[in-house]
């Protein structure tokens, strides 16, 4: 009779730690859903003067876009059938199609040995931006680091300040890809924000002032 006394309490005190659980989950999500559109709102990478529209030095990314393949958020990953979180937007387009600078900023890092691939980082004020599975190779000199894509006429290099809309890399198939695309992240204040609704927002802008 005891060590079913016992058995139930055990069962007992696991099902409260999987209820705390769930709730804890929820109000995390709860709590990152509400301060993502707050923050699209009120701040604009670097300040315009021009509170009508607050994104009309932003570029969209790439060029010869095709489609949306993947957005923000839990997914299978096509790579190896587990699922993840996706921290970034991928757009469709063809190889070699040119990649756009989308603020302007400095070139704050650049890598080609990760699952990223050939990958650009850029930082406007408190605005962080990734590209990756560029096309070309990342090299070390004693003059610093630079990416080198020769064919697409590319030369990018670690510190150099880049104007939005400058045309910085190509569409390539570096790193864990399954198809050409340009895998595009932000960052505010260090915390990831989804791509789509910085999008939209532009669009958005850009309706209404025309």
């Amino acid at each position: 009779m005891q060590e079913i006394y016992y058995l139930y309490r055990q069962i007992l005190k696991k099902i409260r730690l999987v209820f705390c659980a769930i709730c804890t989950i929820l109000l995390c999500i709860y709590l990152n859903i509400q301060q993502i559109e707050p923050i699209l709102a009120e701040y604009s990478p670097v300040s315009t003067g021009n509170s009508r529209n607050l994104w009309q030095y932003a570029s969209f990314p790439v060029e010869n876009f095709q489609t949306y393949t993947s957005g923000f958020g839990y997914r299978i990953s096509p790579i190896n059938g587990t699922r993840q979180f996706h921290y970034g937007l991928d757009l469709a387009a063809p190889l070699g199609s040119y990649v756009r600078n989308w603020w302007t900023g400095q070139v704050v890092e650049l890598s080609d040995n990760t699952g990223c691939g050939t990958m650009i980082k850029i930082e406007s004020g408190q605005w962080q931006h990734l590209y990756c599975h560029l096309s070309g190779r990342v090299e070390d000199s004693p003059t610093g680091r630079y990416l080198l894509d020769s064919e697409g006429g590319i030369l990018l290099t670690l510190g150099q300040q880049v104007p939005y809309g400058a045309r910085i890399a190509r569409v390539g198939m570096t790193g864990n890809t399954t198809g050409p695309h340009l895998h595009w992240g932000l960052k505010y204040d260090g915390q990831y924000i989804d791509p789509a609704l910085v999008i939209q927002e532009m669009y958005r802008q850009q309706v209404s002032k025309n």
